[in-house]
């Protein structure tokens, strides 16, 4: 049960925070007046930091070096760009998750025990249902955005974004708790999948940064169309064309991993304007950091 222990907690460290601030984001778009959506919104926050936070007391020694490098986990950033948001929204952040985050240690789990399996396993169920109840949260924002019947400074496409990486979670725990590992993954689907996402993270960045930020909103409508191109490419290629699309792939996400690690430093600096949290900008460069390990990892 090594395998299942490790990958649960390896997926929870990453796609724990992920949800937590999307619960986060949306809290933060809503207009004062939507009294009953912050409240929702806010209980899915304080629901996956909760789990968050069993997951790194459960981590330490139990996940791989690759995962704690990759900076999926955290970056030099994270903590300010924690601070900063706290400060700008008034949305309480336990930092303290972050600080112990830092100081993990990687390592083979040693003897995986009756107990660790059980705690891991409530933990799965755990995030299983929370997952389930911000997914149909998500989805109802959705409807009522599109119905023109709620109002929120999030794009409706950011919350399918989000919706569409809620699910992928719920998958992936969901294939652990039915047979203690995750299937081996085609990777053209997993470059359909994240190639997407990081097209719309440049769209998303395009649109929030301010009209006098011209260079940027040209760089970043540029990895939008390399996205955008890769994707096309990818329905289209055999097996041998598909090996070199990957590694132009990973070259172009390097690429953008540079541009938001730059982007990321002048937000938390104040050195570009924008309307993007500082944990925004981070939030984004976390995920293209996973996705270069997980394009790294399958080759």
């Amino acid at each position: 049960m090594k395998e299942y222990v490790r990958l649960s907690l390896e997926t929870h460290l990453f796609f724990g925070r992920i949800m937590k601030e999307h619960s986060l984001f949306l809290l933060a778009g809503f207009p004062a007046k939507e009294t009953r959506f912050i409240e929702r919104a806010d209980r899915f926050r304080e629901a996956f930091e909760e789990g968050l936070r069993k997951t790194v007391m459960l981590a330490d020694g139990a996940v791989s070096q690759s995962v704690l490098n990759s900076g999926e986990v955290v970056t030099e950033f994270t903590k300010k760009a924690e601070w900063q948001t706290e400060n700008l929204t008034g949305i309480s952040i336990d930092r303290k998750i972050t600080e112990a985050e830092e100081r993990l240690c990687a390592g083979n789990g040693g003897m995986v025990t009756r107990q660790t399996v059980s705690q891991v396993r409530m933990l799965n169920r755990q995030m299983l249902q929370s997952l389930n109840g911000l997914i149909a949260f998500k989805e109802e924002i959705l409807r009522e955005v599109t119905g023109c019947s709620l109002y929120t400074a999030n794009y409706p496409l950011l919350i399918e974004h989000i919706l569409r990486e809620a699910k992928l979670y719920r998958q992936i725990i969901s294939e652990l708790e039915r047979s203690g590992r995750i299937a081996a993954s085609d990777l053209k689907n997993t470059e359909l999948f994240w190639n997407q996402i990081m097209m719309e993270h440049a769209w998303f960045i395009r649109g929030l940064l301010d009209p006098t930020e011209c260079e940027l909103m040209k760089t970043a409508n540029g990895f939008a169309e390399d996205y955008c191109r890769l994707l096309e490419e990818a329905k289209e290629q055999d097996r041998k064309a598909t090996d070199a699309l990957t590694a132009e792939t990973i070259q172009t996400t390097k690429k953008y991993q540079q541009f938001k690690t730059a982007g990321t430093e002048g937000i938390t600096g104040c050195e570009i304007r924008s309307v993007i949290l500082p944990l925004l900008a981070d939030h984004v460069l976390r995920e293209a950091n996973h996705y270069l390990r997980l394009l790294e990892c399958a080759r």
